[in-house]
């Protein structure tokens, strides 16, 4: 091969895109309210072909529906009320949120689950509202993600009354200890990773799951959890290895169009390069695996 042809590859490959899938960005978000269809396009042209909108309440479980219907095969809904907002469950809670997950473009019950760590509803009624959607995700058989924080023995105790029937599960922007993350192995779980691991310097969370090798990839999604976790690539205690591991295709999208108050679906490719640098991997081959698993778990085409 010529050598001017084989510096013309290298220029392609340097440019091309990851084939990425975003399983949880809360585009419903206000933040978003003026400029959605820009944030949508950039995530497109940085590799994020498909997103899932994230929903935290009835209202934003709605709202996320609608606008995968404006965006068809771009995104797709996720319907569930977030242990924060359990406190406003009623009789017809229930009902409604079954009536927005039985339609095709939702494609998982979440995020919902138990966080003692804020606990901004009690305790009692998340544990209860929680049950209520673990039981619809068995019924209409969508992946259920959770979110889960410093409440990981309560939760995994409502998980084994339904482990005969549970679908797929998902621990969204997974915050939580290597040790943790093996009982959620039980359920066949998958860890959807997202900025935080440029925070967590713990050395038993997330990082070290990654580095131990205790989770395979084919147990891995990716997440931006936008327009929260901004993925700081010059945070101080993040190994050089990591930060050598970065391109700087991946960085634009992140410095130009994210901030730490408004992270958007462009900075995935640079959780992409963390992540495969933590687990020894090859980027291309973390975007293939979790993009596989994405497609796989919620049943997206």
């Amino acid at each position: 091969m010529a050598k001017d042809e084989t510096n013309v590859n290298q220029m392609n490959k340097l440019f091309e895109n990851y084939i990425l899938v975003d399983v949880g960005a809360n585009l419903t978000n206000r933040k978003y309210s003026r400029d959605l269809e820009s944030v949508i396009t950039r995530a497109k042209d940085s590799g994020v072909q498909k997103i899932i909108v994230s929903s935290s309440s009835l209202k934003g479980s709605r709202e996320a529906l609608r606008l995968s219907r404006i965006y068809p095969g771009v995104l797709y809904a996720s319907a569930g009320v977030h242990p924060h907002e359990a406190k406003s469950w009623d009789e017809e809670s229930l009902e409604t949120l079954k009536e927005i997950a039985i339609n095709n473009e939702c494609v998982a019950i979440g995020a919902c689950g138990l966080d003692y760590n804020k606990n901004f509803s009690p305790p009692d009624i998340q544990r209860l509202v929680f049950k209520k959607q673990v039981e619809l995700a068995c019924e209409v058989r969508k992946p259920l993600c959770i979110h889960e924080r410093d409440a990981h023995q309560d939760l995994i105790q409502i998980l084994e009354e339904f482990k005969s029937t549970l679908p797929p599960i998902i621990l969204y922007s997974y915050t939580g200890s290597s040790i943790n993350a093996i009982n959620y192995l039980r359920f066949d779980g998958y860890f959807a990773i997202t900025g935080y691991i440029t925070k967590d310097n713990t050395g038993a969370g997330v990082r070290s799951l990654l580095e131990s090798g205790d989770v395979q990839l084919e147990r891995l999604l990716v997440q931006t959890d936008s327009p929260f976790m901004y993925p700081n690539a010059r945070a101080s205690k993040l190994p050089d290895s990591v930060k050598n591991a970065l391109t700087q295709r991946s960085l634009s999208f992140l410095q130009r169009y994210c901030t730490f108050q408004r992270n958007e679906p462009c900075s995935l490719p640079v959780i992409v390069e963390m992540v495969a640098a933590l687990l020894g991997k090859t980027p291309d081959d973390v975007a293939l695996a979790t993009s596989f698993n994405a497609l796989k778990v919620f049943g997206l085409s």
